[in-house]
């Protein structure tokens, strides 16, 4: 005798007592035999039943693909109930990428043509979720009549249809225009909620639509100024606040029509201000209020006071309890920094004191608008709070925090002193903070001498002996909690220091950088190894090549340099030419790839600027590139070999001022390696004219010898 097929109730609780799932797995394969012979029988009566149980076996993760068809039929049936899991069937096991959902366009139609407002809605609903743009382009019309003249559920239901179809077919968005313009004046607040979502998708997509409804700003402003202005209602308010949702959906819509339209913005500067003064802040729906009315304020041509309104509600931001306000509001802050920089400046105290909130994340995204904020007038008392902050920040830094923060102790000459103190005190207590140890390690090894000589302005100094500070960078090294990054950090830093150290500290410091030339980091290794080649065979050019330096033809300072310079060195054999060609060719006695020395001074004083042209001497790929940038001072290198000459090298210099002073005595002076040799063309002129006067340009002529391989040979070798 066959087993009786159950009911959906029984079909869930044996389900959900089975044991295994083996035993899960045998009961839904069984049952699923029994639908679909029922389906094939046609038994009537049991459609709809046998449809409930395929849907809930199909959202436990079943396969349930052969019910698409039944589900065709079951919409079809006469009986609300039956039609309605029919419709919900089609929505969950149809898609618009399956021809099968084509069929259900007759059937749709026919419904949406009902005389019953309950089918009307269950055909809108599943013609929103799962409707094609063919669909679409056949049933617009149908929607759109509804919308307009249905009762006011299947008004609502219509017109969130009606912004699929603009979504999925831009191209009918003529026709929801009138209908866009006649919801502006509805009553009810679901409908026109509805209606604010479909003129700013209509506005999206289409021009034409965005120039008709600016003419309709007005209105749209006084629904707002309605809705803040009103008293307590009970069937709309949310905390005390009249309809936020509605509110919301306005201030989005003003957001696209007020974008780069200075009169439509003007039409709506005075709401927006009485929005951002009038809405409760005790609650979260008030702050979601707020902040809509911030971007929107932002998004459009506002004027500056209201600008500064919407910054300072930023601000009333960051004193919220509520961390995830706080998060957002400095997010917002770090995006309009660029166009409001004054106005952030004013929330930068409290931006500091976000540093030392408990959340790592608000804690890494007050760091990051910290860094942002700093300028020449509070770099001083910023980067003291930045570096406690990195103290305690721990390992919640973004990896571009540690050079953002290196360079603004670098550019603070008077904080050098401080710096290297606080960070040094901060390494001895704790060396498990990567951020914290790369930055206290870069500048250990950049201002070292400062340690040594226990010279602090800011707090009081405390002189370091050599051995202290060589046995805390070995420390580090043999830590395994340093990562490959920070003992790179930990090695240049060492070979810095060789350079203000008795002979004894020297030796320690090559036994330790011998220990890594064997490291099974390459990187790592190769630093280790060209520092020994130093030792060996360039001892006497260690001292220049490690003293401080910055970042020029995108090597970054605190990195070393790239393993081309000792390519050169080992090709070169020897030390730089210190013979001086002619009158304006004058060579140091210095192998760092770019050395420039002098100070900008537009008194009147003559101002040098020395360059050593090294890699750019071998390279094959000659690009255009920055060499100098200070002061307003910007030195460009133009580069190109003759075809007839390969080994001559012309470098055309264009020197430009950016300062409103003319630099007079100006003089261009240039050192190459041996063999090669230099010869400097007479300047345009010997003053670089101020701001906005014509470039000084002087052509340098540099013949490289025969012998000397280029960058691809080197490389070849290398492989061999």
């Amino acid at each position: 005798m066959p087993e009786a097929p159950l009911t959906l109730a029984v079909l869930i609780r044996t389900i959900r007592s089975a044991r295994t799932q083996a035993e899960e797995r045998d009961l839904v394969q069984r049952e699923s035999a029994k639908i679909r012979g029922a389906f094939r029988g046609d038994e009537a009566e049991s459609r709809a039943t046998n449809l409930a149980k395929l849907l809930y076996i199909h959202m436990l993760g079943y396969p349930a693909h052969f019910g698409q068809m039944e589900c065709l039929q079951a919409h079809c049936l006469a009986p609300i109930p039956r039609k309605r899991i029919g419709y919900l069937g089609a929505a969950l096991l149809l898609d618009e990428k399956q021809d099968t959902h084509l069929l259900l366009t007759n059937s749709i139609k026919n419904d949406l043509l009902h005389s019953s407002s309950w089918v009307q809605g269950l055909a809108l609903s599943t013609l929103g979720s799962l409707g094609s743009a063919a669909m679409f382009r056949d049933l617009a019309g149908e929607v759109e009549q509804l919308a307009r003249k249905a009762q006011p559920s299947v008004r609502r239901k219509a017109v969130v249809c009606a912004v699929h179809i603009i979504r999925k077919v831009p191209d009918l968005t003529d026709m929801f225009i009138p209908l866009g313009k006649h919801l502006l004046t509805e009553q009810t607040y679901g409908i026109l909620h509805g209606a604010m979502m479909l003129i700013a998708e209509m506005c999206e997509q289409s021009p034409q639509a965005l120039q008709s409804f600016s003419k309709h700003v007005s209105q749209m402003v006084g629904v707002l100024r309605n809705l803040v202005v009103a008293g307590y209602s009970p069937d709309h308010s949310i905390s005390g606040i009249s309809n936020p949702f509605l509110q919301v959906q306005i201030l989005r819509l003003l957001r696209i029509l007020g974008r780069d339209n200075e009169d439509t913005s003007e039409a709506m500067n005075d709401t927006l201000a009485q929005v951002a003064t009038n809405t409760e802040t005790t609650r979260n729906v008030g702050n979601a209020i707020l902040y809509e009315t911030v971007l929107t304020i932002m998004g459009v041509q506002s004027t500056s006071g209201l600008r500064v309104l919407a910054i300072n509600i930023l601000g009333r931001f960051l004193l919220n309890k509520d961390r995830n306000i706080r998060y957002v509001a400095l997010t917002s802050l770090q995006k309009l920094l660029q166009t409001e920089n004054s106005a952030v400046q004013r929330h930068r105290d409290t931006v500091l004191s976000c540093l030392s909130d408990p959340d790592p994340t608000v804690k890494r995204r007050a760091l990051q608008l910290s860094l942002a904020l700093v300028s020449n007038s509070n770099v001083r008392t910023s980067v003291r709070l930045l570096c406690v902050s990195l103290r305690d920040a721990g390992w919640y830094v973004r990896d571009d925090c540690v050079p953002n923060l290196i360079c603004l102790i670098g550019g603070a000459k008077e904080l050098h002193s401080y710096a290297v103190q606080q960070l040094y005190g901060a390494l001895v207590q704790d060396i498990s903070q990567q951020p914290l140890v790369q930055v206290a390690t870069w500048c250990i090894g950049e201002y070292g001498n400062l340690l040594l000589d226990g010279s602090c302005e800011e707090v009081e100094p405390k002189q370091v002996h050599p051995e202290e500070i060589l046995s805390l960078l070995e420390r580090v090294l043999q830590s395994h909690l340093s990562l490959p990054a920070t003992r790179a950090y930990a090695l240049t830093a060492l070979m810095k220091l060789g350079t203000h150290l008795q002979d004894s500290d020297v030796n320690r410091i090559r036994s330790l950088v011998s220990i890594y030339c064997s490291c099974h980091d390459i990187e790592l290794q190769q630093r280790a190894v060209e520092y020994n080649a130093l030792f060996r065979k360039y001892d006497h050019l260690r001292y220049c090549l490690h003293e401080k330096v910055f970042s020029c033809f995108g090597w970054e300072a605190v990195g070393g340099f790239p393993h081309q310079v000792y390519d050169l060195l080992d090709l070169l054999g020897g030390p730089v030419d210190s013979s001086v060609s002619q009158p304006s060719t004058v060579t140091p006695s210095a192998t760092s790839l770019l050395d420039f020395l002098g100070d900008l001074n537009p008194a009147g004083k003559p101002l040098n600027v020395y360059c050593i042209i090294a890699s750019c001497l071998i390279a094959t790929a000659l690009p255009r590139m920055s060499v100098y940038e200070r002061d307003g001072l910007l030195i460009e290198f133009s580069m190109e070999r003759p075809a007839l000459e390969p080994t001559l090298l012309l470098i055309t210099a264009t020197v430009s001022n950016q300062m409103p002073d003319d630099i007079p005595n100006f003089t261009l002076q240039v050192a190459v390696p041996k063999p090669f040799q230099v010869e400097l063309l007479p300047p345009s002129g010997s003053t670089v004219p101020g701001q906005g006067g014509a470039p000084l340009t002087q052509v340098i002529r540099v013949w490289t010898p025969k012998q000397v391989r280029t960058a691809e040979d080197l490389q070849s070798k290398k492989r061999v």
